[in-house]
């Protein structure tokens, strides 16, 4: 059987750096997928599980400068930006570590039985168990906190579930350094070192999805590959769940009362969120509601200077910089769009950032060319451009928001009258937003997601495939089933649910 070989590149010059790996075969795939099948038990100890996901943040901490050192050769994203992602993804490991040791997370609920009800009541006690062996698709713009050791994976690992991954080509040499510290994080716990393992290919990764012992998946990428993969799920004798971050517009609204106050302000920010990362954040702000008029036309000339100054930057490979220049050119074809500050091919190997400005009557539906040519202004470009459509008026605006598919976030721009005064027509924009988008910024930028539990990164499709959260504590949700005991004898319960609590864990207690 002829290998495939797997090839770390340079993305500042199309180079193959060195073959890190083969692409796996279907037979590779079962068996990586029986040997994380047969971890079930071993995760079952709560105990080693936070051993290990501490275990895994100290081992990458310890090889930090070997770490970024890998991913910026195949990244470019430079060792600051990443030194700030190997901070974060050893600490959603240790978030998650530390939420094993609550507890909370398996919502232990008991209703004591009530004959005296009618209909009475039996005696119901419910928790949440892990559903079992997790397929994780790795992110291209995040080669830590979206991929090996990123969210997904220590979400899953907290509930108790195996986890195999399927690489992403862009980062290969990182991902397998990174699994070689996971595993021997696992086994300094006492775990089997088969509760984490990679995997390399695109015919794998449709593999591993149609594996039947594979319970769920976790994606992040782009809409193409999202929903195929969605639809593979979903198409199985036994359908699992399918947790997809498919790509997100992120609409920014700036009132007329807040650009009159601070419109230069408002274009520096916004240049900063749309170049950050060269553009390739997921919530990168990729359209923005700019009133008509002198306070508008300000906010565009500081938008202009800051992106005018921007120096070109690397993508993370020339196919998706060929994607952005293609993208980039066909949307600043349209009759009627202009590009101030013109992006697209910054150079060989690199692209500069700019904006395209358009009336937001044309996106409302004023004009609009018959064959939908428009629409590609409504849809994500990645890389370091955003869409400017200037409104004559709030119903115009709102129009404009009516067209939009479902966003990870969106941002208000308010003044400060709007913001401490009574509810006016910004109380109406967050009413609608909420619609959009499952996060809602005022007068800050969507760029930057906060590890927190109050955090909810997602939102209605495409945005997301669900409406759970892949940043944030809720996170491990994702990954557990609830299971009711109705009757049964407390030395046949799991040690979770037992009346002496022998675990110590939290739990909602009903009745007497």
């Amino acid at each position: 059987m002829t290998t495939t070989p797997v090839w770390s590149v340079d993305p500042r010059t199309g180079k193959q750096r060195e073959q890190v790996a083969v692409e796996a075969t279907p037979r590779e795939v079962d068996e990586a997928v029986r040997a994380a099948h047969a971890c079930r038990g071993a995760l079952a100890d709560a105990g080693a599980r936070a051993a290990f996901l501490r275990a895994a943040a100290g081992l990458l901490d310890e090889a930090a400068a070997h770490v970024i050192e890998a991913a910026d050769a195949e990244t470019a994203l430079g060792p600051g930006r990443l030194t700030g992602e190997l901070a974060r993804t050893t600490g959603q490991l240790r978030a998650f570590a530390d939420a094993v040791d609550e507890g909370a997370y398996l919502d232990v609920r008991i209703d004591r039985a009530d004959p005296s009800l009618s209909p009475p009541r039996p005696e119901l006690r419910r928790y949440k168990v892990p559903l079992g062996v997790v397929a994780v698709y790795a992110a291209s713009n995040f080669p830590l906190a979206f991929s090996v050791p990123g969210g997904d994976t220590a979400s899953a690992l907290a509930a108790g579930c195996p986890v195999v991954v399927k690489v992403h080509p862009d980062h290969p040499a990182t991902s397998e350094l990174c699994a070689s510290l996971l595993r021997r994080a696992a086994v300094s716990a006492g775990l089997p070192a088969d509760v984490v393992s990679v995997l390399h290919g695109f015919d794998a990764g449709l593999e591993l999805i149609r594996h039947p012992l594979v319970a769920a998946a976790g994606f992040t990428g782009s809409l193409r590959g999202g929903r195929a993969l969605f639809d593979a799920a979903a198409a199985r004798p036994v359908p699992i769940p399918f947790h997809g971050e498919l790509g997100s517009l992120n609409p920014v609204v700036v009132t007329p009362a807040a650009a009159a106050e601070r419109a230069e302000e408002i274009g520096a920010g916004l240049a900063g969120a749309v170049t950050l990362g060269v553009g390739q954040f997921c919530v990168k702000p990729g359209l923005v509601l700019v009133p008509e008029g002198p306070d508008g036309d300000r906010l565009a000339d500081a938008l202009t200077k800051a992106l005018g100054e921007t120096e070109p930057g690397v993508l993370l490979d020339h196919r998706m910089r060929e994607n952005f220049v293609t993208g980039v050119r066909e949307r600043a074809a349209l009759p009627g769009v202009t590009a101030p500050v013109t992006p697209g091919s910054g150079g060989e190997h690199t692209v500069g950032a700019g904006y395209l400005t358009v009336s937001a009557g044309r996106l409302a539906g004023d004009g609009l060319a018959g064959d939908g040519a428009y629409e590609v202004l409504l849809e994500e470009c990645f890389g370091p451009v955003t869409v400017v459509a200037r409104y004559a008026s709030q119903a115009e605006a709102a129009a404009v928001l009516g067209r939009l598919p479902g966003n990870l976030s969106a941002t208000l721009q308010l003044s400060s009258a709007e913001t401490e005064g009574a509810p006016g027509p910004a109380a109406g924009l967050i009413a609608q937003v909420t619609g959009l988008a499952g996060r809602i910024v005022v007068n800050g930028w969507p760029t930057g997601v906060a590890v927190a539990p109050a955090q909810h990164h997602g939102g209605p499709y495409p945005a997301a495939t669900s409406h759970s959260t892949s940043v944030g504590g809720t996170a491990i949700e994702r990954w557990l089933r609830p299971v009711a005991y109705q009757s049964v004898p407390d030395a046949l319960l799991p040690a979770e649910l037992r009346e002496a609590n022998p675990l110590g864990l939290p739990r909602r207690v009903t009745g007497g």
